[in-house]
């Protein structure tokens, strides 16, 4: 587990293992110098902003052999570059955040009250 922390100001936990996600490859939505894209935000991809982001010159539905990467289906969870999720977000499709797995250094651009309207399942709660 990381040592990171979560935007509710708990320990970030993992966001997906199985696609492994995180720009380190961790399944955590870790930050570190070599990660311009700031992949920070942990979601629960839908098909609308598959779409989206395929339109925007990433597709991450199709598979990708050469870099182990099976491609994303609908209900997958993916740290996803906190840019992109406003992009989505202006465009009304941002995908449902996981709070718990969303790290806290996205809160420099996105504020709490934001990431929690657009909150997945339980994740609407207080730090833990």
């Amino acid at each position: 587990m990381s040592s990171s922390r979560n935007v509710l100001g708990g320990s970030l936990l993992a966001c997906s293992y199985a696609p492994l996600t995180g720009f380190y490859r961790t399944g955590c939505c870790e930050v570190g110098p070599d990660d311009r894209g700031l992949h920070l935000v942990c979601t629960r991809v839908t098909s609308e902003f598959l779409h989206f982001s395929r339109q925007a010159g990433n597709d991450l539905s199709t598979p990708r052999p050469e870099y182990r990467f099976a491609g994303l289906k609908p209900g997958d969870r993916w740290c996803l570059c906190a840019l992109r999720w406003l992009e989505a977000l202006d465009a009304g499709i941002a995908p449902p955040v996981v709070l718990e797995a969303t790290n806290e250094a996205v809160l420099e651009l996105v504020e709490l009250d934001v990431l929690r309207a657009h909150a997945y399942g339980a994740s609407t709660g207080s730090a833990g």
